[in-house]
């Protein structure tokens, strides 16, 4: 790359939201690379290649907001009054309304606000402001926008966000509590080597009516490969909207009744066979799991629908709409061509010979929504088992951060995503080497262009059977880690995105949705982020291990009410493994430590002691009492009761005594078994979903939170 004024590149990148700096692991500034920054200004669309492209992108980015007659999307807050500007050749009249979600015609005042006019691309430009109608209710409206001396008109979507997401506040009557659950680690009698959405609406039975749950807390469901084999991580889905087959419990399909009595017969014997899978405490071998439901799922969608089920399934297709239609048609071009769309013939990129392939494809497209459907209604039990458990919430899902560069967003979203970049973190505490995480990130402008259609499919689809959502590294709705293409992860770049419209989407969805909004807000940020989630009705996340001061733990009654509280997360150990020091002993082995074994270990026993030491404190554990015991792990648990957050979480691992760690950041399948463990208890025996019924030890734990 040519060399450029490093001034101006700064001015450059701070005028595209593009960060020049970082706060690392160390807490210290670091400098990014010139390279890096031009990097990620070329995956935003700068052409790098022109001659003095920096002056001619600065001059671009002064300009663009005036070439547009309206904006490309509107997103305003309820009852702020959101100012938004229109540009016309100057002293051009403009009549400008809003047509609302209902169809009705709304008036908009201009605001008295003179600005001077400017030559863009050679025509003198005026720019008139109006006022979005502090009336106006929420929700997705459209504006318009005349000139009658042009006989132009335009329309682009106006987003009317809540000011606050209210779905929280019925819960400050009381503290309450849930359970973590990763859902494919915990099987049934009934599963097939992985745990599944039968597995979950028991769960929740059981939490609920047993324990006094409000909440089950899962992992991602979001879909991985068609065909094995598939991903193991759910947070490196090749979707975020649509959900993985693998969960479905093929035996509680309804269809299962017209196969022939010779299937029927078989059909069971697989169950049974699947007998001493669950009961291994071995890591998940997913692709044996999928292979056989693949095998049934087939058979039983060959064997039709009745013409009520039909009508049901026909109607959920028109529902989701070529979201779903995009998706299936990608499923069935992978059985055929393989998942990564990277090696795809590329005669697909000819929208002829596409069509025609697609066409010849019809069966299994429609295969690939029927799956979607069989989920959907999976999804409403689990669903209706909560409620009907007294769960105030219910099942809380989680959304993850991004998607696989090579699968099915990748390829139908191409037009809202970045190209030529990654998405990951810089070093810090998980890790020190950085992460890439092999994801596209949204591309901010195009994302704006499309009116936020897909990022609000996305939550609609996502938040249509839950009571909650949890969003994973919710920063990342403020800012991303971009990290250009043959970079090691240390190499990228903060990048900016438009909060207000990505936070008031997901609240506006939630709100119509009644589910709470749980962020993941842990890591490096700005305080922004806290504030801004605190205004908008979202809960925050506080990992007990992570709530240190300069000096000394903070103290739990100092902890956020607009919260939720653990002692753990899935990217630690449980907490008898992290209190053991498991965690530092797989990161050396791993190689992902730059300070050295020995002073790491030092900085983890003085932190960890320091929390334990203030359970002791608080006449909660016995001064001198063993650490890695159950005793802890209660009083652990007693300490974040003292918090006011509104939201306690028991990660299920602490509940039965498992302590092998679920994912190790910064690491791939080949070096760690990362989303493969079983749940297992304090001696290694896999702990079953029938087990956690009556069963004294989660008992005593759940006592030792509630009545702490």
């Amino acid at each position: 790359m040519s060399t450029v004024d490093r001034t101006r590149l700064v001015e450059l990148a701070a005028r595209l939201g593009v960060a020049d700096s970082y706060v690392g692991w160390d807490k210290l500034d670091h400098e990014v690379a010139d390279d890096t920054l031009i990097g990620v200004l070329a995956a935003l669309g700068v052409d790098t290649e022109r001659p003095d492209w920096v002056g001619a992108a600065l001059a671009d980015a002064d300009a663009d907001d005036w070439r547009d007659f309206l904006p490309a999307v509107t997103v305003a807050v309820e009852g702020s009054g959101h100012w938004f500007h229109v540009h016309v050749p100057h002293w051009d009249p403009v009549h400008v309304w809003i047509t609302d979600e209902g169809g009705r015609s709304v008036p908009v005042r201009q605001a008295d606000h003179w600005v001077e006019p400017r030559e863009i691309d050679g025509v003198l430009t005026g720019r008139a402001s109006f006022i979005v109608p502090p009336e106006l209710g929420i929700g997705y409206h459209t504006l318009h926008a005349h000139n009658p001396a042009r006989e132009s008109t335009v329309e682009a979507p106006l987003i009317v966000t809540p000011a606050r997401l209210t779905t929280a506040d019925a819960l400050g009557d009381r503290q309450r509590w849930g359970l973590a659950v990763q859902l494919y680690s915990i099987r049934s009698a009934a599963s097939w080597g992985v745990g599944d959405l039968g597995d979950l609406a028991r769960i929740c039975e059981i939490a609920g009516t047993g324990y006094g749950a409000d909440f089950v807390q899962i992992n991602p469901l979001h879909a991985a490969e068609p065909t094995p084999p598939v991903e193991d991580s759910p947070y490196l889905p090749t979707t975020r909207r649509f959900v993985n087959p693998l969960y479905i419990r093929v035996t509680d399909i309804p269809e299962v009744a017209r196969l022939s009595k010779g299937l029927r017969k078989k059909l069971g014997k697989v169950t049974r066979e699947f007998a001493a899978v669950n009961t291994s405490a071995r890591t998940i071998k997913r692709d044996k799991s999928y292979r056989q439901k693949l095998r049934w799922l087939n058979k039983i969608y060959a064997a039709g629908r009745s013409e009520e089920r039909a009508a049901e399934f026909a109607a959920f297709r028109e529902r989701e709409g070529e979201g779903l239609v995009r998706f299936a048609t990608w499923c069935a071009l992978a059985e055929r061509y393989g998942s990564r769309t990277d090696r795809w013939p590329d005669r697909l990129g000819d929208p002829e010979q596409l069509a025609r392939k697609v066409s010849r494809l019809a069966d299994r497209i429609d295969f690939h929504c029927w799956l979607q459907w069989i989920c959907d209604g999976q999804l409403a039990a689990a669903d209706s088992a909560a409620a009907l458990a007294g769960m105030a919430i219910g099942v809380v899902a989680d959304l993850a951060v991004g998607v696989n560069r090579t699968g099915a967003d990748a390829w139908a979203l191409r037009d809202v995503l970045a190209q030529g970049v990654g998405v990951g973190a810089p070093p810090d505490g998980f890790n020190q080497q950085g992460q890439d995480w092999s994801q596209p990130p949204w591309h901010p402008r195009r994302l704006a262009e499309a009116g936020y259609a897909p990022y609000r499919d996305m939550l609609r689809t996502v938040l249509r059977h839950a009571g909650g959502v949890r969003v994973d590294h919710i920063l990342g709705l403020f800012r991303l880690w971009w990290i250009p293409e043959g970079n090691p992860p240390s190499a990228g770049a903060y990048v900016r995105y438009d909060h207000n419209a990505l936070i008031g989407i997901l609240a506006l969805e939630a709100q119509r949705a009644g589910a709470v909004v749980i962020g993941e807000d842990l890591g490096v940020f700005e305080p922004v982020v806290q504030d801004t989630l605190c205004e908008r009705g979202i809960l925050g996340t506080s990992i007990l291990w992570f709530e240190h001061g300069p000096y000394a733990p903070i103290a739990p009654e100092e902890y956020r009410a607009l919260c939720l509280t653990a002692v753990t997360t899935h990217d630690l150990p449980p907490t008898l493994g992290y209190l053991a020091g498991d965690h530092i002993d797989l990161r050396s082995q791993l190689g992902l430590l730059e300070t050295g074994e020995e002073a790491e270990r030092a900085r983890d026993v003085r932190d960890r002691d320091a929390i334990v030491n203030l359970a002791v404190e608080r006449g909660l554990l016995a001064a001198g009492a063993e650490l890695v015991d159950r005793t802890t792990v209660e009083a652990l648990h007693r300490l974040i009761a003292r918090s006011p957050s509104v939201l306690l979480s028991v990660a299920l691992v602490d509940a039965v005594g498992e302590r092998r760690i679920q994912n190790q950041p910064g690491t791939t399948g080949d070096r760690y078994p990362n989303w493969r463990i079983p749940l297992a208890d304090d001696t290694g025996t896999a702990v079953l979903v029938e087990d956690l019924a009556d069963n004294p030890r989660i008992a005593s734990l759940i006592d030792a939170l509630t009545r702490g």
